[in-house]
């Protein structure tokens, strides 16, 4: 897959790499010569530009690539002008911005952005959420539902997922476990063994409920 980061200050420098290792082919575009060629090397191409509008744009190939992501942070005039040229001009199908604060992330939406993230604020919510949850780790996909791991309760140990239906007594679906840095796929024939980190998806009532068997 093909992907433009635009803008290289330490969020977009980040997601251009890591895209970079896990694979995919990355466009990184930033006004400053020496951020450039310091990324150089890590992603495909890497050009140095003031992105200013739609020409410069459809120069370097970004009406091209199927998704964009706008990470230029503090700039909010120049990342709602180059959202909205994207979606509205280049047609891209999918574009990901970067907002400063609340009143910017509404804004971005309304010119089109499929997606507005504010890395601070979402960085903030998990680590209160970790640091106030009886889970090893949690991950919020909504205010009520989230997916986290903890170690096995005593009573799952020697049993089979399907033996313990959890969904029809714990409201919960167990989707996995964690090894290491690794998950791996559980099925409803694994036999849950002490000390397993157990993964699950649920209500958040129902996930602390479990912390509790």
């Amino acid at each position: 897959m093909k992907f433009c980061v635009i803008g290289l200050g330490r969020f977009g420098y980040q997601v251009a790499t890591v895209l970079s290792e896990n694979g995919m082919e990355v466009l990184a575009i930033d006004s400053n010569e020496s951020i450039v060629a310091s990324i150089r090397d890590s992603v495909a191409h890497a050009i140095t530009m003031k992105v200013k509008d739609e020409a410069s744009l459809r120069s370097v190939g970004v009406d091209e690539i199927d998704t964009v992501i706008v990470a230029m942070g503090e700039n909010t005039s120049e990342t709602i002008l180059i959202t909205a040229l994207l979606k509205k001009h280049l047609k891209t199908p999918y574009v990901i911005t970067r907002a400063i604060d609340d009143v910017n992330k509404e804004i971005l939406s309304l010119v089109g952005a499929d997606r507005v993230i504010l890395p601070e604020k979402e960085i903030g919510i998990r680590l209160a959420d970790n640091l106030s949850s009886p889970f090893i780790d949690v991950t919020r996909l909504t205010k009520n539902f989230s997916i986290s791991h903890i170690t096995a309760p005593e009573t799952f140990v020697n049993k089979s997922i399907e033996k313990l239906d959890l969904y029809k007594k714990h409201n919960v679906h167990c989707i996995g476990k964690k090894e290491e840095d690794m998950i791996i796929s559980v099925g409803p024939d694994y036999i849950i063994k002490p000390l397993d980190k157990l993964i699950f998806a649920g209500n958040n009532n129902d996930l602390e409920k479990l912390t509790k068997l």
